[in-house]
């Protein structure tokens, strides 16, 4: 009698609960329409309220942010004294920049942008995103009416797979900067790793349940700069970019995982069974 296979599983979880900031491990995570609860609810923006990201900050990697009870964080970062934030209290907002959207947010207090500013060595306010349901929508080139997105690059959640980072891996290990490999899912700030899959094979989904939830997969994740920062000590190479646009260019973009959106809400737990829809 042939023994069944096991259906692939969730192996990890993660939040990042600043954008562009380390990411927080989780054994369970509430699934909202817009994403991972907790997940890029604060940002950093510029003087003329663009988005801050590790592609030009990459000691962001070092920086990290503790969710509280109250809806709070705990910011650290090396050489600043630990800072607790309180959500800003409801009131008016002010329009910040995502890539190409413009978003209505709430500023989180002069404290916490001086504490930034003093970290990075520039001018940067830290904003919060009150309203996840009303004030971003997906992607309408890929999205459907009434899908939002928190303060994420443009999907509500990000999957990947260590088959395919394995795969990966080998090839940066058959390239001319073997040397930087292998290179750690954290390069890659996914909020769901699986197991048990075949390398590639999330680029043939299109409907999947984890556990309990739903999601449609909505596109193949373009990768940035950001892949080749280390997420331990903010320095960059050319891996895992330079493989990726040998072996995985789709178009102009260079990809790795999936961007996924919620067809329902519910909980993740590390250890659910993956099921593919379609």
């Amino acid at each position: 009698m042939t023994t069944p296979t096991p259906p692939p599983r969730l192996s990890a979880l993660h939040v990042y609960p600043v954008k562009s900031a380390g990411g927080v491990p989780l054994s369970r995570a509430t699934v909202e329409p817009w994403g991972l609860a907790g997940d890029r609810r604060w940002m950093l923006v510029d003087a003329a309220g663009k988005f801050v990201t590790q592609r030009e900050q990459p000691r962001l990697a070092l920086a990290r942010a503790e969710s509280l009870p109250h809806g709070g964080l705990l910011l650290h970062a090396p050489g600043q004294d630990p800072l607790v934030v309180d959500v800003p209290t409801p009131g008016v907002t002010a329009p910040v920049t995502i890539w190409r959207d413009k978003v209505e947010a709430v500023t989180a207090g002069v404290e916490a942008g001086a504490w930034f500013g003093a970290y990075l060595g520039r001018e940067v306010a830290f904003v919060h995103l009150d309203d996840p349901a009303r004030r971003r929508p997906v992607d309408p080139n890929f999205g459907r009416p009434g899908e939002t997105v928190s303060f994420a690059d443009g999907f509500p959640l990000l999957l990947t797979t260590q088959a395919s980072l394995d795969a990966l891996n080998a090839l940066i290990a058959e390239g001319d900067h073997a040397e930087e490999g292998p290179v750690p899912m954290n390069r890659f700030r996914p909020n769901a790793v699986l197991t048990g899959t075949e390398a590639w094979a999330e680029d043939t989904w299109r409907r999947i349940r984890i556990g309990e939830v739903e999601f449609r997969v909505a596109k193949p994740c373009g990768r940035c700069v950001v892949t080749t920062t280390d997420q331990r000590t903010a320095e960059r190479g050319k891996e895992p970019l330079r493989s990726l646009a040998r072996h995985r260019r789709i178009g102009a973009g260079l990809v790795f995982g999936q961007n996924v959106v919620p067809l329902g809400t519910g909980t993740l737990r590390v250890g659910d069974a993956l099921f593919i829809m379609g």
